[in-house]
């Protein structure tokens, strides 16, 4: 009796479990389809601002700004300083969407170091920084606070310091480590440099420049490229943001699909052994009663 008690209370306790793991499916299904949304509603105006940029940057106005220039190395008296952004979740139960990111953010790292850059890592979202705090790593940015629900602002705020300090030549690079959202099912860490800013041109290729299409400056490439160029900049780590937060969704639906259906698998388990031990029991009892009657004929 005591197995037979001991068996339906893990059976309980599992059908508890899958009911839990079955409502964090379907709540990390309706936050991704609202996370995609986002990501499909940021991309047109990255592609946008990246095909003006692209048309514009010419060789003689890309040495006017240093949002463009790439900086000397360390070793003939360029700064030694690097910046790696990296992006993680607030919480867990995502399977190894979190883990994943800070093994390529590390990796990163690691590599700049053999470069002979000083790294400042820094972290938005708990689940990096607690990693990097318990290695005992002094963080140059922590914030908690951006959640899956990310705004330009934000984005702002994390990148515009950032921005001032590479024109002022106080840092080489700033790179942004992401999950790049494909589907719910390929989200693949990915490490972005957005400073310097990487060379764009035109999707297809072909002519660039002001003449590449019919455009009209005012007042003229210079002044044009010196507003969109920050914003570029700011748009790609919104865009990374956006991203990271599908991706979560995403990573934490299946992980929670995958707990359901191996709670299920183990519940019918434990209820095919609760049968065959009740069954064996049951057939005990009538062979002890068989044989009390028979002894009390005899």
């Amino acid at each position: 009796m005591a197995k037979s008690r001991q068996l339906k209370g893990r059976i309980r306790s599992v059908q508890n479990t899958r009911k839990i793991t079955k409502t964090m499916e379907l709540v990390a299904t309706s936050k991704l389809k609202r996370a995609q949304d986002r990501v499909l509603a940021a991309r047109p105006y990255a592609e946008a601002l990246r095909q003006v940029i692209g048309d514009l940057v010419t060789p003689d106005l890309a040495d006017q700004f240093p949002l463009l220039r790439r900086p000397v190395s360390p070793a003939k008296g360029g700064p030694r300083r690097a910046v790696v952004i990296l992006l993680t979740s607030n919480r867990g139960l995502a399977g190894g969407f979190n883990s994943n990111l800070i093994k390529e953010a590390r990796r990163r790292m690691e590599s700049l170091e053999r470069e002979g850059y000083s790294v400042d890592l820094y972290g938005i979202g708990k689940k990096g920084i607690g990693f990097f705090k318990y290695l005992g790593l002094k963080l140059g940015l922590e914030r908690m606070d951006i959640g899956d629900r990310p705004t330009v602002e934000h984005a702002a705020e994390v990148v515009t310091p950032l921005t001032q300090a590479y024109e002022a030549g106080e840092i080489a690079s700033v790179d942004l480590v992401y999950a790049r959202f494909i589907s719910a099912l390929q989200t693949p860490p990915t490490t972005q440099q957005i400073l310097p800013v990487e060379e764009v041109a035109p999707q297809g290729g072909g002519e660039t420049g002001p003449a590449a299409r019919d455009y009209l400056l005012v007042p003229s490439a210079e002044a044009i490229l010196r507003r969109l160029l920050p914003l570029y900049v700011q748009n790609a780590v919104y865009r990374g943001m956006v991203e990271t937060a599908a991706a979560e969704h995403g990573a934490r639906r299946t992980a929670m699909k995958n707990a359901t259906d191996n709670a299920g698998e183990i519940l019918e388990l434990l209820k095919r052994t609760y049968n065959r031990q009740r069954q064996a029991q049951i057939t005990q009892e009538i062979a002890e009663i068989v044989g009390g009657a028979a002894a009390l004929q005899g």
